[in-house]
């Protein structure tokens, strides 16, 4: 009996340790890719956060003029762009920026109004599917290796529906990377625009002249602005994701040799009592042979 015990207890013991390898393999690759997607993202900041400030002296410096991007209208239908992991194992990164748009989505359904919905990775887009929701476009595997030629496609398109009426309004949902252990559900309204007056050093900045017209230059700049957002969201989510997956890998391979080593115990405990055993049948035969 104590001999089957303890053929099991190996068994276990082996068995969770080809488990732990995995998950230790698992964390190695999350943290070199977490590195290489937290320096995209820090590269690709400053230039568009330097398109903002441009589209911020337009506003305020031509006060009249009027953009398609942001002027308000009734809205009826508004997209949703949701971006998600393309992998499980992650913790509840996948499952923390689900629930909020779905939350969200259906906070509009309640009003009357249609949403829709423009799903990036895998398992958003496997989650919308299966809910109410019109899935107008649908984006997996693209997250680690995308570029900005690549968002700027799907801009493309997203801005086309918008331009076109047939939405009203784009919300962006994501996870931002905070730093290895953090990680925050965001959203935010992408179109209609809204801008803010900005001055510089406390002091309004000189008039400039815009050709051919405050407008047009407008308009030009927000679609790269508007890339360099979905670009930059969908790198940020990524990082993120990496990070939920090596913190829950790390704590996956704590707890895999906590087990073990419990395991172990007992394989001890009952390889000391199948000893014991045999020294007391020994010593038992050789009273009665006496």
């Amino acid at each position: 009996m104590a001999a089957s015990n303890m053929k099991d207890i190996k068994r276990r013991i082996k068995s969770i340790e080809s488990t732990m390898q995995i998950t230790k393999a698992m964390q190695l690759v999350a943290s070199s890719k977490l590195r290489k997607a937290k320096e995209r993202a820090d590269n690709a900041r400053l230039f568009f956060d330097t398109l903002y400030d441009t589209m911020c002296e337009i506003s305020r410096n031509a006060p009249e003029f009027s953009s398609v991007f942001t002027k308000k209208r009734e809205i009826r239908t508004v997209l949703l762009i949701v971006i998600a992991g393309d992998r499980g194992l992650a913790g509840g990164f996948n499952s923390n920026i689900l629930k909020l748009a779905y939350r969200r989505a259906q906070k509009i359904s309640e009003t009357g109004k249609t949403v829709e919905i423009v799903a990036i990775g895998k398992k958003s887009v496997e989650y919308f599917e299966k809910r109410e929701f019109t899935v107008r476009a649908k984006y997996s595997e693209i997250a680690e290796g995308i570029s900005i030629y690549e968002s700027s496609d799907i801009v493309q398109t997203i801005m086309g529906h918008y331009m076109n009426g047939l939405c009203d309004s784009i919300e962006l949902f994501y996870t931002s990377f905070l730093n290895t252990l953090t990680q925050e559900t965001k959203s935010y309204v992408l179109l209609p625009l809204e801008v803010k007056e900005i001055t510089k050093g406390g002091k309004a900045t000189e008039l400039t002249e815009y050709e051919p017209s405050a407008e047009a230059v407008f308009d030009s700049i927000v679609p790269g602005y508007i890339t360099g957002i979905l670009f930059g969201a969908i790198v940020d989510s990524f990082a993120a994701e990496q990070a939920a997956r090596r913190t829950a890998m790390e704590s996956a391979s704590d707890n895999a040799g906590e087990i073990i080593g419990e395991l172990q115990l007992v394989y001890n405990r009952a390889r000391q009592a199948s000893i014991t055993q045999e020294i007391t049948e020994i010593v038992g035969g050789a009273q009665v042979q006496s």
